[in-house]
């Protein structure tokens, strides 16, 4: 494939990482910026020194272009008008997550996707980490045997003020699909129910609810339990949030900034003894890819060129978005979910 011309839908603050990394390329041009608000798109070709076109339409954005791939960097809201044009119009498309707000909304794309041929890739930055990579290498490799348990804890609580503080269910929609995403990656398993609780706690400056536990049965047999806060003001967990991995013989953990560590059962005789001695140690990265947004963009970027799907492609991806929108609806229905083929 030859160069890239990219449209950067959504010129808002998020879209500076994406429009810097376009420009690190040699092999990709931004050709146009399009946003509701103009002064937005011009703001951010001032920002970056780009003199291409600067439009409020999509459609008009790729026809007077041509662009051939366009970065979708709009509010959740917005992503199926985006995607859905982009591609219909001939272009592929990096977008950030979610996919879509709505499960109809996340297959219509996929079926898009396989009708147009186009490429569809999700933003999955938190996949593209060096300790996550390891602990998906020593799971995959059967380093403490089978999995049983993977539990995640994420409570932390950002003011962002803006769409945020207005959604319904802002901490499963807009962020535990990171997580959601970062168990399936570890666990090289999908979801096959989910039972979910989700509240809004005294404090809360949201709208909708922020807080969350779900259970997950997974197609491997284990269970992915998910406890999170976006309004929990104190002893903040990691971005990445603080995990557990129990096995057959042995148990992960990783607190999602420092050096995953593995306990096991030490190869001694431990007959007779009622708590049993384990051998310890770090976890080492073999992975030699570029870590978060730049490994997430560099997977997409070669995926694209080399005519493959990229690790997160809408067709993987939206087994994610089932865990999302199946917690939602296992809230409203009270009970657990079924997502064989949800």
């Amino acid at each position: 494939m030859g160069k890239f011309n990219i449209v950067v839908a959504g010129c808002g603050s998020m879209a500076n990482a994406w429009v810097k990394a376009a420009l690190a390329r040699e092999d990709a041009a931004i050709v146009g910026l399009v946003d509701l608000k103009p002064e937005a798109a011009q703001a951010m070709a001032d920002r970056h020194g780009l003199s291409c076109g600067l439009y409020t339409d999509l459609s008009q954005a790729l026809r007077e272009t041509r662009a051939n791939l366009v970065f979708d960097v709009t509010i959740p809201a917005s992503h199926y008008s985006i995607c859905s044009t982009a591609m219909q119009m001939g272009a592929d498309v990096f977008g950030e997550k979610p996919m879509t707000e709505s499960m109809e909304q996340a297959h219509g794309l996929v079926a898009i996707a396989e009708r147009t041929g186009r490429s569809y890739a999700v933003m999955q930055n938190r996949r593209f980490i060096p300790q996550l990579r390891a602990l998906k290498e020593l799971i995959s490799q059967g380093g403490i045997g089978r999995l049983g348990y993977t539990g995640a804890d994420f409570f932390i609580g950002p003011h962002f003020g803006g769409f945020r503080d207005t959604m319904d269910s802002p901490l499963i929609l807009d962020m535990a699909v990171h997580t959601f995403d970062q168990a399936r990656c570890l666990t090289g398993a999908d979801p096959v129910s989910v039972y979910c609780h989700e509240f809004n706690p005294p404090g809360s400056w949201y709208a909708g609810n922020a807080s969350a536990v779900c259970i997950f049965e997974m197609s491997d047999g284990s269970v992915f339990a998910y406890r999170g806060s976006w309004c929990a003001e104190g002893a903040p967990t990691s971005w990445e949030a603080q995990w557990r991995m129990n096995g057959e013989i042995g148990t992960a953990v990783w607190d999602g900034t420092g050096t995953p560590y593995a306990e096991k059962v030490a190869p001694t005789d431990q007959s007779g003894k009622l708590l049993r001695e384990f051998e310890r140690w770090e976890l080492a990265s073999n992975w030699g890819g570029r870590p978060g947004h730049e490994g997430c963009l560099d997977e997409m970027f070669a995926a694209l060129a080399g005519g493959r799907p990229a690790e997160t492609d809408c067709r993987d991806n939206i087994k994610s978005m089932a865990m999302v929108h199946g917690a939602i609806e296992s809230v409203k229905a009270g009970r657990k979910i079924d997502l064989r083929g949800y």
